[in-house]
């Protein structure tokens, strides 16, 4: 059965932590072969879906993944090319931030800028992209 909770602890290193239900229920448990997203993504408070088992001491928690969360620091889908900058950059520069916004859920605004202009100064060194 599909169902949704919260990471109560996950501990990276032994590979393991425990999951409380969104439904009233036993706390289940949730180990690193289960995870569907990178380990280091689980944290305290991450809101997750799983299906529940019944292990050999209890309630497991298989096919463990990260349930999507708004995040303050996401960056407008949509920018205007900048005074000097081709039309292409700024449509190149939204594709990118929604590229990387959809694949890795928890970067943050800063680390997403920070690869995009990196990734937008190599396009440019190689002649991919022109500023007029």
């Amino acid at each position: 059965m599909l169902m949704t909770g919260k990471v109560l602890r996950f501990d990276e290193v032994r590979g393991y932590g425990f999951i409380a239900p969104s439904e009233a229920g036993e706390d289940v448990f949730m180990h690193a072969n289960d995870l569907l997203d990178e380990k280091y993504l689980y944290h305290e408070g991450s809101e997750v879906e799983f299906f529940m088992e019944m292990g050999e001491k209890g309630p497991k928690a298989s096919e463990i993944r990260l349930v999507y969360q708004p995040s303050a620091n996401r960056i407008p889908a949509t920018r205007p090319a900048a005074p000097g900058e081709a039309p292409g950059i700024g449509q190149f520069r939204t594709e990118l931030t929604e590229a990387l916004v959809g694949s890795v859920d928890s970067l943050t605004a800063a680390q997403i800028r920070q690869v995009r202009n990196c990734v937008v100064d190599l396009a440019r060194s190689k002649g991919w992209l022109t500023t007029s």
